[in-house]
């Protein structure tokens, strides 16, 4: 069976090599070349994935996110924009992206990103996520556990967001790699356990309940019931 592309893009030549890179690549692709149509199909159609440009006629790509999110919280978004400031990439992960391509683009990237988002699967995409006492918020990147604020580098922000968005799911160490680290490391996975183990130290160390768990010949998994 394969995947559903909605892809909404005004510029005839971008959505012309995209959708015929993505046919290629065995999607099956539905184009909307304003963001009124696009909001129809997007809420006519269940879409696997949807690739939205942010400078649409008629409705804003923008405004067309909001609406959708109000509907439809899951299905993964990929917005396409020539714009690289921080305060778009913020408005815009507020609307409900979840990946964010710059043009100009090579259709590699596009398809390496449109696979990590169908792999991710569905997101819990509250700007707060809470497991037990810890808290990890997503807009200030601040995480705190029992009300106390932990210090994280990037990498270790990046890798706990993920177990939390999937908490209670086992990951293994590769899905990490791949999502955390966007790179294939081939057999560089203990870089993993090495980012684990200095999480565990931040999250858990000084608490009496842990809740980052190794499942041997697996990988990690981060939850607040009590281990079987």
């Amino acid at each position: 069976m394969g995947m559903r592309v909605l892809l909404v893009e005004d510029e005839a030549k971008v959505s012309t090599f995209v959708s015929r890179g993505l046919t290629a690549e065995r999607f099956a692709v539905d184009v909307a070349r304003d963001g009124k149509t696009g909001l129809e199909l997007a809420k006519t159609y269940e879409y696997d994935i949807i690739v939205l440009d942010l400078m649409l006629p008629g409705l804003p790509g923008t405004e067309l996110l909001r609406q959708l999110r109000r509907t439809n919280s899951k299905v993964p978004v990929l917005v396409l924009t020539a714009r690289d400031a921080l305060e778009d990439k913020v408005a815009n992960f507020e609307a409900g992206a979840d990946d964010y391509l710059t043009k100009p683009f090579a259709f590699a990237e596009l398809l390496v990103r449109v696979k990590a988002l169908l792999r991710r699967g569905p997101v819990n995409r509250s700007s707060v996520i809470r497991l037990d006492n810890l808290e990890l918020d997503r807009l200030s990147q601040q995480v705190r556990r029992a009300g106390r604020r932990i210090e994280l580098t990037s990498k270790e922000y990046s890798l706990l967001e993920y177990m939390m968005s999937n908490a209670g799911r086992v990951l293994s160490r590769t899905m990490i790699i791949e999502h955390v680290w966007d790179k294939s490391f081939d057999g560089i996975t203990n870089i993993v356990d090495v980012y684990v183990r200095h999480l565990r130290n931040k999250v858990d160390e000084t608490h009496d309940r842990k809740l980052i768990r190794t499942v041997r010949g697996v990988g990690y998994v981060i939850s607040d019931q009590a281990e079987a």
